[in-house]
């Protein structure tokens, strides 16, 4: 039976597949890499904060939730077969349905009551506005929502045949 016998020269360990160890270069990274890797992180995350939307990112995502919501509230009034309308003011908005006992807020989760993010406001905050839809899903009248917050702003319109969208 062969046995193994290790090697024992510098030529002999190459050709066994050893190689000899380099200390400084498995040792880690040196002052002058690891700066460098610092400088260009700091760069990327410099040019990351300069791209990122000031504020104007709420306005929208608030406007796009509105108009969905709308949408969904129309359908709701056309499925229910009762009037239902939308009822805005400077702290968020609701959804109320007409029935037996008058108007009441609409019990379907997606329709609940929402405050608006911080920062954001119905241009013309003071006044409340109310929208209703008939049971068919027509709009009392047309109506452009302007919503504002910081420098951003987005006008939800309703349209008189209750289309409705961003802009």
């Amino acid at each position: 039976m062969p046995t193994f016998v290790a090697p024992s020269s510098p030529d002999r360990r190459r050709e066994a597949g050893f190689t000899p160890r380099l200390r400084s270069a498995e040792a880690g990274f040196t002052l002058v890499e690891l700066m460098v890797v610092l400088a260009v992180m700091g760069l990327l995350a410099g040019a990351a904060v300069w791209r990122w939307p000031a504020g104007d990112g709420r306005v929208r995502a608030d406007a796009m939730a509105l108009s969905t919501r709308i949408a969904a509230a129309r359908d709701q009034a056309i499925l229910s077969g009762r009037p239902l309308a939308l009822e805005v003011d400077a702290a968020g908005y609701r959804f109320v349905q007409r029935g037996d006992q008058g108007w009441q807020p609409v019990a379907e989760a997606a329709l609940r009551e929402r405050q608006w993010s911080r920062g954001v406001r119905p241009a013309g905050a003071g006044a409340a506005t109310r929208l209703g839809f008939d049971s068919v899903g027509l709009p009392d009248r047309a109506l452009g929502l302007t919503i504002a917050g910081g420098n951003a702003s987005a006008v939800v319109e309703i349209a008189a045949d209750g289309e409705v969208s961003v802009k």
